[in-house]
């Protein structure tokens, strides 16, 4: 059963936030190549919600390296963060 890495992130303006979108598009799929599935969320004008999803815990954990390097690299736009983790029970396409 796939598992799921939900990370909302407020930012501290809409500029930081509208960065973050548009770096995240281009690279995410990179650098989150074991991911079987990303999305992002604009939310509002601060706020993005990211959701990946893995084959298992292993590999999200592996994606945990480059999860931490996007967010230290950004953290001056950052506001805060909400993270969760859990079982994938439905994906429809």
């Amino acid at each position: 059963m796939s598992v799921a890495r939900i990370t909302t992130l407020s930012f501290k303006s809409k500029d930081g936030a509208d960065q973050i979108e548009e770096t995240y598009k281009i690279n995410a799929p990179k650098e989150f190549a074991e991911a079987e599935q990303l999305l992002e969320v604009r939310v509002d004008d601060t706020t993005l919600m990211f959701v990946s999803l893995y084959v298992d815990n292993d590999a999200m954990e592996r994606a945990s390296a480059a999860r931490t390097k996007r967010m230290d690299l950004n953290k001056e736009l950052i506001e805060s963060v909400e993270g969760k983790t859990g079982e994938v029970i439905l994906n429809h396409k």
